[in-house]
């Protein structure tokens, strides 16, 4: 009875990783010899383009997972991207070059654009997705709020840009989702999730968390990428010495969000997106451990 009770806490965390999906980068992935030995067949790998990044790599990287049959969804950071002629020939290099139709639209993290660009409705509104067949895109959710869009703390703006994109998607058909930065704790999500819907949203939230990582680099990305309230847990983490030297897992996180989706089945949150901050490799060996 003790084992088909364990079995039963495990199965909502194990449904809740069913398509879970992942990001590289192009230098990280070079030190990847067998992308199939690591990660679930099929799986939706991001590929994040930092600035100075050359499209060249990124294609690379993008056609290269694919070959080995994943799902590939490029970054498109507005701020990184001089102008729609640079814009239409990423597309165009995705599709033409590693049959890849789906991205990742975002403003990018960079302070000050490099051209005409600034944010992902931007670039959405130029038509060139559509355009070049791209019927998948993602954008960026923000249930802890964002401070460079809403310097006044509130999420006014924030709001209205989900508002946009569900507009949007509803008139050209397209397949969206809202990617969330990662977090650290379940309940910023869930009352975010349960706010967009209130206010009619109904695209589909994959929720952000860090993969294994030291305390310490967790805590560095953290604060360089502005996470909000839920950086409280790490905090109390970072007190506690007993846990201080062991990799932080986001075993609790998600297992709070699987068991809110298990009693929650209409909720907007859907499944999950690791952010492998301590290592690809760490990252594919947490997800094959939980989804045995």
């Amino acid at each position: 009875m003790a084992v088909m009770n364990i079995l039963s806490a495990q199965s909502p965390l194990k449904a809740f990783l069913e398509g879970v999906s992942i990001e590289v980068m192009p230098r990280t992935a070079e030190k990847i010899d067998d992308f199939p030995a690591l990660l679930p067949s099929g799986s939706r790998v991001y590929v994040a383009h930092i600035e100075g990044t050359p499209i060249d790599d990124m294609v690379a990287t993008a056609r290269r997972l694919a070959e080995d049959g994943f799902s590939v969804m490029p970054h498109f950071p507005a701020r990184i991207i001089a102008d729609a002629t640079t814009l239409e020939d990423w597309i165009k290099r995705y599709a033409g070059e590693a049959d890849v139709r789906e991205a990742l639209v975002l403003a990018g993290g960079v302070a000050h654009p490099v051209g005409q660009f600034d944010n992902s409705m931007q670039l959405l509104d130029t038509g060139l997705f559509e355009k070049h067949g791209f019927r998948r895109l993602h954008v960026a959710g923000h249930p802890e709020g964002n401070a460079d869009i809403d310097p006044d703390g509130s999420t006014t703006n924030v709001d209205a840009a989900v508002q946009w994109k569900q507009a949007y998607a509803e008139a050209t058909g397209t397949r969206m989702a809202l990617v969330t930065q990662f977090v650290f704790d379940a309940r910023p999500v869930i009352d975010w999730a349960d706010r967009l819907k209130a206010n009619g949203i109904s695209l589909p939230i994959h929720a952000g968390v860090a993969g294994p990582a030291k305390l310490q680099t967790l805590i560095k990305y953290a604060v360089a990428c502005g996470v909000g309230a839920s950086l409280g847990v790490l905090q109390r983490r970072a007190r506690d010495l007993t846990k201080l030297l062991r990799p932080f897992e986001p075993t609790e996180v998600l297992t709070a969000l699987a068991d809110h989706k298990r009693t929650n089945p209409d909720s907007l949150i859907e499944q999950a997106h690791i952010f492998p901050l301590g290592g690809i490799r760490a990252s594919a060996e947490w997800i094959a451990e939980h989804r045995a």
